[in-house]
């Protein structure tokens, strides 16, 4: 990878010095960056399903938050400062902002989680705040001053449809320009404002609450995990107490319940389920219908890529895709690696990988894969 992106730094000494422990400032970690989207593309993406939209604007110390999808006649109706567009999920449907996550392809793609685009009238912003995720802040065109602290006093500003702090005590400020980033671990207050018309690119990594995996994982042991039997008292007494809870029963069904268990293979198949999962709001278009020998030819002519909204992962002999496992088998096994890895096969790799196609014809029927898009040499 191209170093000047974590400014000088090689990833393992970027991930051992930084990576959720400190900020990072970096001078023009992609020099000469050329921003792929006008405001005018952005307003589109607001409107579209894959994408999810806020519009917020300032007033003073008060913000009014409208949820999208935008139709553009909102936009021609806003004041010439004070105002922000968060468009999320740009990656699903613009190719130049899954390039830009893929730069940071030395980070495990089970973390990442999108590029949200913000295009900022001067004066616009979001209030200081904090995430509870790492984020990398790369700036495109125009200016944008950040405030960055840390502080442990993390209370919100109440009845507020931001997650606004009710104090913020910065410990240092930075300018950002086009090409410079910004990269901040979870829980770092900040505060950005553009100084003029400015768009700022961030490229998130999901980290996941364990009270959300505890929910989702239990869910997961109820539909693959089963107890046999049925509760039974043949040898039942007569009772004075017919109200009372029995011991017989509770001690009965605690050992049932004991009999619950899971390994640490059962947490891998959850979470490669889990993970693999598109967000709530993605909806899989099936594709034109395509024969086998038509999807082959195409294939090993335009290349193959994984649906953008579409994690692919794998452990040992099983993939995981739209929370679906499936068993790599020898013949399929090297291509979906490689997939999953490089999120496209080119042509080239396509035609070596031709054992693999029936399946990759299955996924591509499923809406989970798509022609083109690979380097067609």
């Amino acid at each position: 990878m191209d170093r000047t992106l974590l400014g000088g730094l090689t990833p393992s000494a970027f991930l051992k010095r930084h990576w959720q422990k400190r900020p990072l400032l970096i001078r023009g970690a992609i020099p000469g960056f050329q921003d792929p989207l006008t405001l005018r593309k952005l307003i589109a993406f607001s409107g579209n399903d894959a994408c999810e939209a806020r519009l917020i604007i300032s007033d003073n110390s008060k913000h009014q938050v409208l949820f999208g999808p935008f139709s553009p006649k909102v936009f021609r109706e806003l004041p010439e400062k004070n105002w922000t567009l968060l468009v999320q999920g740009v990656n699903h449907v613009c190719r130049e902002a899954r390039d830009l996550l893929y730069r940071f392809a030395f980070l495990p793609y089970s973390r990442l989680d999108d590029v949200m685009v913000s295009y900022a009238a001067p004066g616009g912003g979001v209030g200081p705040h904090f995430d509870s995720y790492d984020v990398f802040l790369l700036q495109g065109r125009g200016r944008r001053r950040w405030e960055v602290g840390t502080q442990s006093n993390l209370d919100l500003v109440p009845d507020s449809e931001l997650k606004i702090l009710q104090r913020f005590h910065p410990d240092g400020v930075c300018v950002l320009r086009r090409g410079d980033m910004l990269y901040l671990p979870p829980r770092f207050a900040h505060n950005g404002t553009a100084l003029d018309s400015c768009v700022t690119y961030s490229i998130g990594f999901r980290a996941p609450a364990y009270e959300e995996l505890k929910t989702q994982f239990l869910a997961h042991l109820e539909d693959y995990l089963h107890i046999d039997g049925q509760y039974r008292d043949p040898g039942l007494k007569p009772t004075p107490h017919p109200g009372r809870l029995g011991n017989d029963m509770i001690n009965q069904v605690a050992a049932a319940m004991s009999r619950i268990r899971w390994s640490r293979t059962d947490v891998a198949t959850f979470l490669g389920r889990y993970l693999s999962e598109p967000k709530p709001h993605i909806v899989l278009d099936r594709p034109p219908d395509l024969d086998y020998r038509a999807f082959s030819r195409r294939a090993q002519a335009e290349g193959i890529e994984v649906h953008p909204a579409l994690p692919l992962l794998y452990l040992g002999k099983q993939a995981f895709i739209n929370g679906e496992a499936v068993v790599m088998e020898p013949a399929i096994e090297q291509a979906v690696i490689l997939l999953a890895n490089r999120r496209r096969l080119t042509a080239k790799q396509a035609r070596s990988a031709r054992r693999a196609l029936p399946t990759l014809h299955g996924w591509y029927g499923n809406g989970y894969i798509r022609l083109g898009n690979g380097d067609p040499n």
